[in-house]
């Protein structure tokens, strides 16, 4: 025998039930709402100590900006550095040096100081390599101040120094 159809359009005689609006509440829009916080919360930031995590931010909030007075700073004097500097024929022309480096962590000097002579042989290479006109005027030493502290921090990796600092410099023709 063939389906018979009611009048209503449902098949064999059962009503379809429909959902009402306590029942759609209940189980679509409750669930999407509670998904949704959950998710908020979440990006918030709200579930980082329940988690483990949260330890990165305290720790960017214990250290200091580095122009806070009250960051700890650490000078180390490097020996002084007397090179000849490549005059091209010409006459020698020689570069006395003495800088100190600032770092924030004052337990990474004993590394520092285990890494000095690769930091010297560093400064020794680039400085050779200098022309006269290259030791003169602020620009020339913006850039050479700028030139050993890539080098230093490449050299002393994972140390972080911040700064290089010229103590004495003399160039002598």
């Amino acid at each position: 025998m063939a389906d018979v159809e009611d009048d209503d359009g449902t098949e064999g005689g059962q009503a379809k039930k429909k959902w009402s609006g306590k029942r759609l509440v209940l189980l679509v829009v409750l669930p999407l709402v509670l998904v949704g916080g959950l998710a908020g919360a979440f990006v918030a930031g709200l579930f980082d100590g329940l988690m483990g995590g949260g330890k990165e931010e305290e720790q960017a909030a214990e250290a200091l900006p580095p122009d806070d007075p009250n960051r700890p700073v650490v000078f180390y004097d490097l020996p002084e550095i007397l090179v000849n500097l490549n005059a091209g024929g010409r006459q020698t022309s020689y570069l006395k040096l003495r800088v100190a480096l600032e770092l924030d962590d004052p337990t990474a000097l004993p590394n520092l100081e285990r890494l000095v002579p690769r930091v010297m042989d560093n400064f020794q290479i680039y400085l050779r390599e200098l022309r006269p006109e290259d030791v003169s005027g602020s620009a020339g030493l913006y850039r050479i101040k700028e030139e050993l502290l890539y080098r230093i921090n490449t050299a002393v990796r994972p140390i972080k120094v911040n700064d290089v600092l010229f103590k004495e410099m003399i160039v002598q023709s």
